[in-house]
Formats: structure tokens, sequence, C-alpha cells
């Protein structure tokens, strides 16, 4: 076990420097606890949560080249392509190339991959009575996070903002 460190001088409760005043820290780990929820909802369905994921969009749009599957979950190919290998090898997913573009390449859920959904339809409650907020807080939260997730977006890190969209 790892022992806390003790602060070499009080840090002044305004202090923008601490630890529990970094919003990258806080969403960071609340993304790790979300993970380990998910790890243990999944588990009867033998998904990983990259592998539920992808699995959503799937079910939301049907077939779709993995250029658009990895833009709908923010992955390059690098990541995306072996998460799809194991999911076909599990029998979830079937890639192939589009007969009328050789160089791209789509996926298309199994039947196995279909018939996983209704399995899956629990997992957002699970989730939500997980979390203990309302459905009006958990809207409201992915609300704000998409909107600052549009913000980091729109940052150039050389000049500031890209565009009026601030937080």
């Amino acid at each position: 076990m790892t022992a806390t460190p003790t602060p070499t001088a009080a840090v002044p409760e305004g202090d923008f420097l601490r630890l529990d005043r970094q919003i990258c820290f806080s969403l960071n780990a609340a993304s790790r606890a979300f993970g380990g929820v998910y790890r243990v909802l999944l588990k009867d369905l033998e998904l990983t949560y990259p592998q539920y994921l992808v699995m959503l969009v799937l079910w939301e749009h049907g077939t779709l080249p993995v250029k658009e599957v990895g833009a709908h979950l923010r992955l390059d190919s690098g990541t995306l392509s072996p998460l799809l290998k194991r999911m076909e090898g599990a029998g979830l997913v079937r890639r192939e190339r589009d007969a009328r573009d050789e160089r791209s390449v789509r996926v298309h859920l199994t039947e196995r991959g279909a018939a996983l959904r209704e399995r899956a339809l629990s997992v957002p409650q699970r989730i939500a009575a997980a979390t203990g907020f309302g459905l009006d807080e958990i809207d409201d939260l992915r609300s704000r996070l998409d909107r600052l997730t549009r913000a980091l977006d729109a940052v150039d890190l050389d000049g500031g903002p890209r565009d009026d969209q601030g937080l």
C-alpha cells in the first residue's frame, strides 16, 4: 500500500494548484470509478467497456465504415482495429471490405451481436442507480460535459480559443 505524501508546507485553501481544485483530476477519478462499475455490469455480457461503446454505436447506427465508428467514439484506427478484431473473434461483429471502395472496411453486427442488445437494456438504468443522481441531474451533467468537450476541442493551444466557444 502506498503511503499518502505529507505536505511540506501548508497550502492556502484558494490555491488553484491544489490537486482537489483540478477539474482534470476530478474527471479522471470519475472516469476510473465509472470504469469499475461498468466492468462489473458488463461482465455478464462478456464485454469490456470499449467493446460496449462499439456495440452502442452499431446498435444505434447499424453497419458503418470503421472510420465512422472511430469518429463516433473519438478513437483512431490504431486503437479501434485491434478492438474490432477481438470482437470479431468473439462473434459479435463482422468486418468486410466495401465492394464499392476497397479501401474502406465496414463493420456489421452479427446475429449474436444484435441479440446482445436485449441483454444490455438494463445497463444504463443500473449505471444511473449507481450514481445516486436523478435522470435530470444525469442529463444536466452529460450536457455540461458535452459543452466542456466542445470548448476544449475548440482550443488552439498556441493562440487561445479557435472560435468564440470559451468556457
